[in-house]
């Protein structure tokens, strides 16, 4: 669809308009043409998407932000953390440079623009959120910037239009000897410089890398990036407040509003969408009720809990429950052995209670009973760490929830250490993880340490690569990377898995 523009703005005078009236300007509803890998996200897209292409490709972006964010939560260092991501954009935001000639090149860049204003437009409403999508999309900038193609990350930075001068030959010239002892270069080796006011670069005059001369500093190439990076947060910064200023004034798709929430909610910890293909798992064979307690080993936390729970008291409240029997669900135990999983669990009631007060509720979780067109067949889905986290607090009784948001820390710690993480950096970086309420990253933190020799067998020997070894956000997620890791090498031996052999559960 192109819309005439009937701006009284003058075309020629509209290129040269400051960015940040820029990007409030009357749209041209027209693909855009990028010429770069890298964007600076001045310019709003304005062609028209799908709904679906909306969602789909803010998520994906909210998936390496919140893996960037693990990073730093890790203390992973530039190097490793460059390597971790490699594969994670790879798979979610893949930016290849021109050198590739790939045909997918417009379609690539067009998806990294446009996710990156539909994730603006969801963060900019509390201060809090438009801090951590500026530090991280900053973050995710300079990675980018690092792994560029120098020939064309120079023409990048040229078209920015910074305000900073390329040292001309004769000036080199001139200031040879002083420019070698600031660069701590050695004579005969060339670089490029170019020179801004001193005031734009305090941290590298303080840390004495420029030289200064006649109100000037003089920057080397190689930081270059410091400056361009500055620049590029400073920009989103006072982008994100005019955002945030527009906000009550913008007249939303009334279809938009839900999805735009859906994201902002997923800073807690990023939503993960179900798939049937998780309950498929190499090498574990049909899942019974009596496998239950030996799988129980290899649960995240919410759910041994959970399980643990049932075991002592014969019994777990509603809520308990339903979380518990779509996570089952979810790992593929079938409804029929679920009922019988149940049956067995509430030894302490007759059977004429239990049919009349819980097995609906079973069935209706798996799709078997209920009115619901849309649900009938299929049922609940497995409750992802996004629900847990922002559902209300389990009260007096009840177990439902995630551990790490809902116990106290003198509760958490004894009942991970019940579990066998008996680690006191472990358990005292978990302690920190809650108290600024990282509920995910905690958990990450604890399977880490529990798979430890697992994971640095298959880094080693490039078995899994870092998208395999992402930062866990569903709960059948973790149960099937623990199984997997646990039983290496069982699959392809045609061994069969211990915790899938039949197991009596006392009744």
């Amino acid at each position: 669809m192109i819309r005439h523009d009937y701006s009284r703005v003058d075309p020629k005078r509209r290129a040269n308009l400051d960015y940040k009236r820029r990007q409030f300007a009357k749209a041209e509803f027209q693909q855009q043409n990028y010429e770069h890998r890298l964007n600076f996200y001045v310019l709003p897209p304005t062609a028209e998407i799908t709904l679906e292409e909306f969602e789909t490709w803010a998520i994906n972006r909210l998936k390496v932000l919140s893996e960037l964010e693990a990073c730093s939560f890790r203390n992973k260092g530039p190097e490793e953390t460059a390597d971790y991501m490699k594969s994670i954009l790879d798979k979610h935001l893949p930016l290849r440079p021109d050198s590739s000639r790939s045909q997918k090149l417009q379609e690539e860049r067009r998806k990294d623009h446009y996710s990156h204003f539909i994730l603006r437009l969801a963060f900019s409403s509390t201060e809090d959120l438009r801090r951590r999508f500026s530090r991280l999309e900053t973050m995710l900038f300079r990675l980018r910037f690092k792994d560029d193609d120098p020939r064309e990350r120079q023409e990048f930075v040229r078209s920015l239009n910074l305000e900073w001068d390329e040292v001309q030959e004769d000036e080199k010239r001139e200031l040879k000897e002083e420019l070698l002892a600031a660069s701590g270069h050695k004579k005969g080796e060339e670089q490029e410089w170019f020179k801004v006011d001193w005031e734009r670069v305090p941290e590298l005059v303080e840390q004495r890398r420029v030289l200064l001369k006649r109100g000037k500093a003089y920057v080397p190439q190689r930081e270059q990036m410091s400056l361009v990076v500055a620049d590029f947060t400073k920009k989103l910064d006072d982008a994100l407040e005019l955002t945030a200023r527009a906000l009550p004034r913008l007249d939303e798709d009334d279809r938009l509003a839900p999805i735009l929430a859906h994201l902002s909610q997923s800073f807690t910890a990023p939503d993960a969408a179900y798939s049937s293909s998780d309950a498929n798992i190499d090498g574990l064979s049909a899942i019974r009720a009596t496998s239950i307690d030996a799988l129980s080993q290899n649960f995240p936390l919410c759910m041994r809990n959970l399980h643990m729970t049932l075991r002592e008291n014969s019994h777990l409240k509603h809520f308990g429950r339903l979380q518990y029997t779509l996570f089952l669900k979810g790992i593929g135990l079938s409804l029929d052995e679920c009922l019988m999983f149940w049956r067995r669990s509430f030894k302490l009631i007759d059977d004429d209670k239990f049919q009349k007060e819980y097995k609906y509720n079973i069935r209706h979780a798996y799709g078997d009973v209920g009115g619901d067109a849309n649900r009938r067949g299929r049922g609940y889905t497995p409750y992802s760490c996004q629900k847990l986290l922002t559902e209300p607090q389990p009260g007096p009784g009840q177990t439902h929830g995630c551990p790490y948001r809902t116990y106290k820390p003198e509760n958490l710690l004894p009942l991970l250490q019940r579990v066998g993480v008996t680690d006191r950096d472990v358990l005292k970086t978990v302690k920190e993880d809650v108290s600024k309420q990282r509920y995910h990253v905690a958990c990450n933190t604890v399977f880490e340490w529990t798979h430890k020799r697992q994971i640095k067998k298959v880094a080693d020997d490039n078995s899994w690569s870092a998208s395999d070894l992402d930062t866990i956000v569903h709960p059948n997620t973790y149960f099937k990377r623990s199984w997997l890791l646990t039983h290496l090498g069982q699959a392809s031996a045609g061994l069969a898995p211990a915790a899938a052999a039949p197991h009596t559960v006392e009744d």
